[in-house]
């Protein structure tokens, strides 16, 4: 059996930018990807703290240090310049693995600048 755990988070970024002409996902820091170990074209939950919304997509690797948070495509409905939102990737573990398993979780700050890794 397998079990979903989460494998990586980046908490409480900004949403920097919107574009709803666009054919989907998610821009985001490529700084950020890598500290929560969230793959390119990897799929992630939108958790949007400023308005309860939630999105499933991928994400895209914007310019680092950028602080680039932007929403693409449908998703871009549901979300604000300026909403605050988390990141929220998942993977599945054997039973010995999830044992052992511990996810990335990365504290951004208003500019979606890396605070710390827990």
């Amino acid at each position: 059996m397998l079990l979903k755990l989460l494998k990586g988070k980046i908490h409480r970024a900004t949403v920097t930018a919107i574009k709803v002409d666009y054919p989907g996902s998610v821009a985001v820091d490529s700084e950020l990807l890598d500290a929560a170990g969230i793959m390119p074209y990897e799929s992630v939950l939108m958790a949007n703290v400023s308005s309860g919304a939630r999105a499933e997509t991928y994400v895209i690797p914007a310019p680092a240090g950028s602080g680039t948070v932007k929403v693409l495509g449908a998703a871009a409905l549901k979300f604000n310049p300026g909403d605050i939102v988390i990141f929220l990737n998942f993977a599945f573990y054997t039973a010995e693995e999830a044992a052992q398993h511990k996810p990335k979780v990365v504290l951004v700050d208003d500019k979606n600048a890396i605070e710390r890794i827990l």
